[in-house]
């Protein structure tokens, strides 16, 4: 029987649900505590590594599990390449979209203050990061695509999020897929070589501009745990 790990709580909302129809198509499902080190040899029981956060442990699991030729969702590079917010942000200009623009000194304009990688989180002083990118909009109101791609083709949910103060998001709506910025989003998928991400986006006066890329989505809200399944089980040889 193929064993699947998961670097997730049990309990997580999505990942949990999805663990629970792989284990009905098959699977065994082993959970790998978040923050924890992840030992090798649980690595190399595996069929399949899936990483659901951004911590040193996963990306040092990750890498392992590459180099053992173990199937990972996603790697261990596009996960790595793509924390880093500013190859994010110049590989979103690439494949067209529109981005803030940046300095790393404090602008005269208005701003918001980042941290160089997504797993420091934002700034302990919000007036102080390591680099500054123009806010482009006041309202905390921001589009996210899903992107997830199945091993056959890439599946696409827009969601409208509004930030709140903790940090976390409040799911507003589901949103049409504005087909532009779905095919840019694909093709950052496919050029990073990844399995699944999401990319956020706010609308200007000037369109939208693309600020962000998570490359470990949790999928809240969208109601995409069936491609997240079919997308991991591809991984595999049952799944193949």
């Amino acid at each position: 029987m193929d064993c699947i790990g998961f670097i997730c709580e049990p309990e997580h909302p999505v990942f949990g649900a999805v663990a629970e129809r792989l284990s009905a198509r098959g699977f065994d499902v082993q959970f790998l505590r978040p923050g924890n080190p992840v030992a090798k040899a649980d690595i190399d029981d595996l069929a399949a590594l899936v990483n659901t956060t951004l911590r040193p442990e996963s990306f040092s699991a990750l890498r392992y599990a590459d180099r053992a030729g173990i199937e990972t969702w996603n790697g261990f590079l596009p996960t790595t390449a793509l924390s880093c917010r500013l190859v994010a942000l110049h590989g979103l200009e690439h494949v067209g979209c529109q981005v803030p623009a940046v300095w790393f000194e404090k602008p005269d304009q208005d701003y918001i203050a980042r941290t160089r990688y997504s797993w420091d989180g934002m700034p302990a002083n919000s007036d102080e990061g390591d680099f500054y990118q123009a806010r482009v909009r006041e309202e905390p109101v921001e589009y996210k695509y899903f992107a997830v791609n199945d091993g056959r083709e890439t599946h696409l949910r827009a969601i409208q999020v509004r930030s709140e103060v903790s940090g976390l998001d409040h799911v507003i709506s589901e949103e049409t897929v504005e087909v532009t910025l779905a095919a840019r989003v694909r093709e950052l998928l496919d050029r990073f070589g990844a399995r699944a991400l999401c990319v956020e986006f706010v609308e200007s006066e000037e369109g939208f501009y693309a600020q962000g890329v998570d490359p470990a989505p949790g999928f809240t809200g969208t109601g995409m745990e069936r491609r997240v399944a079919d997308s991991i089980a591809s991984l595999t040889t049952i799944g193949a």
